[in-house]
């Protein structure tokens, strides 16, 4: 078995023909390949659920059996384990996969096989030495095809061979400099399935990380932070295509989820790691908070107050003032994912995560117990409160609790369950209660905005009184999550 480290950027043909007279590849002769490969699964996509790729491969006159399993990707890198034999097309033998397991999972379902999908493509390759490593790059334009639909491959992939990962992020850089590249994350094998399964585009939603007591700190918050940057780049797509609000709310929450990790793990991280990080996502991420509250107004705030003041002439005139805030919004983070310092930004803190260090030798059983009693601590005081609170302090204590179930969704692998679950539960029922007062509050502001001056007496009355009931209403909610046991 070997474990590749692979780096994925997408460029565009334009791009792609410039390439091979890049100033970094001078004087290194290049080997040309045709690829055709065809991937293999079950009926009931057993293969895919668990995020392994049989495929056989023709390379020229000769034919290779590949098996890999994946580990998702974050910022375009990618750490696999591949088995790969010369094979006949058809005949699956597994004897090549060193892991018992694992081949015995696929020795199991062989008869089953079936072709999925295919990849035919043409690969341009040098072996670039940079640094103290020996690094293949491989330029792939061709198709990938299922069901008689088909998408373009026009991609860049970048292999370690020997060496040190960080001089594949050195070797982007450099290439960066003169070529429009962008860190991807969807494999040729993942473009394949959603083509067979004729996927629409979805929003994603974020995933548990699958971190252990076995971990430190830092390696810990390595997996957390790639995992939130996935969940961002997974809804890159619907935010540049205009697509579902819902990939506006995803992507919101991704960087919100990545910025509470980064403050999270600050005391265990080098210093100049959280001063060059911990404020970079803000323009972006406020760009998306701008988009979202405009999202919210149209869709959940302004329907109600539509049905109470069904003859109110002020209601139309907001309504299409929202929308046009909305677009001006949406086109806002458009722009900010155009410019070309984003995809450097994400190859450059992709890079910073993988090469992080340990900074304190400190068990991440007992920095898990140390978060959580701080984060409970100051949400608790808060709550014990509510009744004194100004309005700018329940904005406040939304944001704790806010943190505090973002830190037990981190470290929910090693956590007890037992108490875990009645937790979240009435946290999340806390912040759903605390997310309505803040929509309306905000409304309040996005209505003034709107009308730029209008009156709109009744609507604010209606907005006020449905504030003061939900307000009375959080006591409640309040006391059923003081009543829990922390985790």
């Amino acid at each position: 078995m070997s474990t590749e480290i692979e780096l994925k950027l997408q460029l565009s043909p334009k791009a792609a023909r410039k390439l091979a007279s890049h100033p970094l590849l001078e004087g290194i002769p290049s080997q040309r390949l045709h690829l055709l490969n065809t991937y293999y699964d079950t009926p009931a996509l057993e293969l895919h659920a668990r995020r392994i790729a049989v495929r056989f491969r023709k390379k020229g006159w000769q034919w290779l059996c590949t098996v890999k399993s994946a580990e998702p990707a974050s910022g375009g890198l990618a750490m696999r384990s591949e088995w790969e034999t010369a094979a006949t097309p058809g005949v699956f033998d597994f004897s090549h996969v060193d892991a018992p397991d694992f081949r015995e999972f696929l020795e199991q379902r062989s008869e089953q096989f079936e072709a999925i999908f295919t990849t035919d493509f043409h690969r341009q390759i040098w072996h670039v030495p940079f640094g103290d490593s020996q690094i293949e790059l491989a330029l792939d334009r061709g198709n990938v095809e299922s069901k008689g639909q088909s998408t373009p491959i026009c991609e860049i992939e970048l292999e370690l061979l020997s060496g040190t990962v960080d001089d594949i992020f050195g070797l982007t850089r450099e290439l960066q400099e003169n070529l429009d590249l962008h860190p991807a994350i969807a494999s040729k094998a993942e473009r394949g399935y959603s083509l067979f399964l004729n996927e629409p585009l979805r929003p994603f939603k974020a995933r548990l990380t699958p971190i252990n007591e076995e971990q430190t700190p830092v390696e810990a918050f390595r997996s957390i932070a790639l995992g939130c940057l996935e969940h961002f780049q997974r809804n890159e797509k619907g935010l540049l295509t205009g697509g579902d609000a819902e990939f506006i709310h995803q992507a919101r929450v991704a960087l919100r989820r990545l910025r509470s990790a980064i403050k999270l793990f600050a005391p265990v991280l080098p210093t100049e790691f959280v001063a060059a990080y911990g404020q970079t996502w803000q323009t972006l991420a406020g760009a998306l908070g701008d988009t979202r509250n405009w999202d919210v107004f149209l869709e959940e705030t302004l329907p109600p107050i539509a049905a109470a003041f069904p003859d109110n002439k002020d209601i139309k005139r907001l309504r299409k003032a929202a929308q046009r805030r909305a677009s001006s919004a949406r086109k806002s983070v458009i722009g900010l994912l155009a410019v070309s310092e984003y995809p450097r930004l994400l190859l450059e803190f992709t890079a910073a995560v993988y090469t992080l260090s340990d900074t304190l030798a400190m068990p991440l059983k007992d920095f898990t117990k140390q978060q959580i009693a701080r984060h409970a601590k100051k949400a608790r005081k808060l709550a014990n409160r509510h009744a004194e609170l100004s309005p700018a302090e329940r904005h406040k204590m939304r944001i704790a609790f806010k943190k505090l179930r973002y830190t037990l969704e981190f470290f929910t692998p090693i956590l007890p369950p037992k108490h875990l679950k009645p937790y979240l539960a009435a946290l999340a029922q806390l912040q759903d209660e605390l997310g309505l007062i803040n929509d309306h509050v905000t409304a309040e502001t996005l209505i003034a905005e709107a009308l730029a001056g209008h009156p709109a007496g009744p609507v604010h009355g209606w907005i006020a009184g449905r504030h003061e009931l939900l307000v009375s209403e959080l006591p409640e909610v309040l006391h059923t999550w003081l009543a829990q046991r922390t985790p």
